[in-house]
């Protein structure tokens, strides 16, 4: 049984190109999304996919090129598709994602319209427990070091997927999975400049053992990515709209 992964975009925060790095996870029929930045939609659009054929979202953190088109997803599928989304969210993000981030647009005393619940059946994850979100497809959380004092996660997927969301070179967590965890595939964020700041660097990068180079996919990059792409090692840049699939061995989660 194989998992696929269809990117609908690879771009940083400030992309005018490749779009916000976000993503499909399809497996055995069950699609999740991975973020719903604000280019979400229109991508979905012009791949053809409704959004009433998203089974479930997971939001890794809550910056909005993460959550900016879950506004729009959530008005259309209570609007148009009269259907309640499955939203996967970390139990730290679940209130202040409405507080913060969605409250001003979605709220609607009129109509009694007045928390997250009212659009999404929301389940939350805890950190570090892997579970169960559709048959044999896991889901399993890492906090990551994005921006201190807020937030933000990685997954992974049948504990072979990684998605790094957002974060600084974790040269512990790495190394965690792939040679502890035998992650096959990593799709990582990448700074294409130095120095650090909230996303790993390039260079950090490419200090990682060539083995493991070969199964890293770099994402949540500049518009100037083409200049780079004989500068990565034996890693792989994630393209926009591309299908990769990844063959899995199935596990049980007991």
């Amino acid at each position: 049984m194989s998992l696929t992964v269809q990117m609908l975009g690879t771009g940083w925060a400030f992309s005018k190109k490749y779009n916000n790095t976000n993503a499909l996870v399809q497996y055995k029929g069950y699609n999740l999304l991975l973020d719903c930045g604000f280019t979400a939609p229109a991508a979905l659009h012009e791949l053809n996919i409704k959004p009433y054929q998203i089974d479930g979202v997971f939001i890794t953190h809550l910056h909005a090129d993460h959550i900016g088109g879950l506004e729009e997803y959530a008005f259309q599928m209570m609007y148009t598709y009269k259907k309640k989304p499955v939203l996967f969210i970390p139990t730290t993000l679940r209130q202040a994602i409405w507080d913060y981030s969605l409250r001003g647009g979605l709220e609607n005393p009129g109509e009694n319209i007045t928390s997250l619940e009212d659009y999404f059946d929301v389940h939350e994850i805890p950190v570090g427990v892997r579970t169960e979100i559709a048959s044999g497809f896991t889901l399993e959380t890492f906090l990551t070091k994005h921006i201190p004092d807020k937030p933000s996660y990685a997954v992974l997927l049948n504990d072979h997927f990684f998605y790094s969301g957002d974060t600084c070179f974790d040269l512990k967590l790495l190394n965690t999975l792939f040679y502890q965890r035998n992650c096959t595939a990593i799709f990582h964020d990448c700074q294409l400049f130095n120095p650090e700041t909230v996303h790993a660097t390039l260079d950090d990068l490419l200090t990682l053992p060539l083995e493991m180079q070969k199964i890293i996919y770099l994402m949540h990059y500049g518009d100037n990515m083409e200049n780079f792409t004989d500068k990565i090692g034996q890693m792989t840049f994630a393209k926009k709209h591309q299908l990769y699939s990844f063959p899995l061995e199935e596990k049980s989660i007991y």
